[in-house]
């Protein structure tokens, strides 16, 4: 290569290097900038992980002391007056506020703890169905045959989350009314629906075969066993 060549190659690459640089001096902002928003945004999310372990922490400690009391009274002033960092804990307060309730025997106030629950815009679908469920349970006394049955035929309604539930208590209801025929055709359908639990199925075919019938899913000559 002659000498007239490589100056040439040598201003060239200078004139190169003095090209990137410039590049780098007008654009390289943009780089740091997106180092700092992955840097930042990392830290961010670390953060809120922290502090959503944290708040669940802090609920767990206080809906923990407050089931520690030995009495049930003291129970429900505590988990009454617990606080609570998040909207899912106070939920789960609610549930366990409504059992102790019901061990005082105060009816009342448990419905009245379950359908805050229930009609509260904050908690989930899933609890709210629960919640229904469990408040139409514990006030059967104080609601008439016609009303229970059309807020349990709402609850059974294919994707609620307590569709079986509620359909074993509509059967229940339809042999206090002596339509049995009505009540076994809806503990069948139970028992033969793939998301039944085994408790459930189990609780089904001990009904079925109280009322005379065979379950679908055992052997005739193994009922009773």
């Amino acid at each position: 290569m002659s000498d007239t060549d490589s100056f040439i190659e040598e201003v060239t690459e200078e004139v190169r290097r003095d090209r990137l640089f410039a590049q780098m001096r007008k654009y390289g902002w943009i780089g740091v900038a997106a180092v700092a928003l992955i840097v930042g945004g990392t830290a961010w999310t670390e953060w809120q992980k922290s502090n959503t372990r944290a708040a669940a922490q802090a609920n767990g400690d206080a809906l923990i002391q407050a089931m520690e009391h030995n009495d049930s009274a003291d129970r429900i002033q505590s988990l009454t007056d617990a606080t609570l960092q998040t909207e899912g804990a106070s939920v789960v307060r609610s549930f366990l506020l409504a059992a102790q309730q019901l061990d005082e025997d105060a009816k009342d106030e448990a419905v009245a703890t379950l359908n805050s629950v229930a009609n509260t815009d904050d908690a989930s679908v899933i609890y709210q169905q629960i919640a229904n469920l469990k408040a139409l349970g514990v006030a059967a006394d104080g609601v008439s045959e016609d009303q229970r049955k059309f807020l349990l035929e709402t609850l059974a309604q294919p994707g609620s989350a307590v569709a079986l539930l509620a359909s074993e208590q509509l059967a229940l209801l339809d042999v206090q009314q002596g339509n049995t025929d009505a009540a076994m055709e809806r503990l069948q359908a139970i028992q033969l629906d793939s998301e039944a639990t085994t408790g459930l199925r189990r609780r089904v075919t001990q009904l079925i075969v109280a009322l005379g019938g065979t379950p679908a899913d055992l052997p005739e000559q193994n009922i009773g066993q």
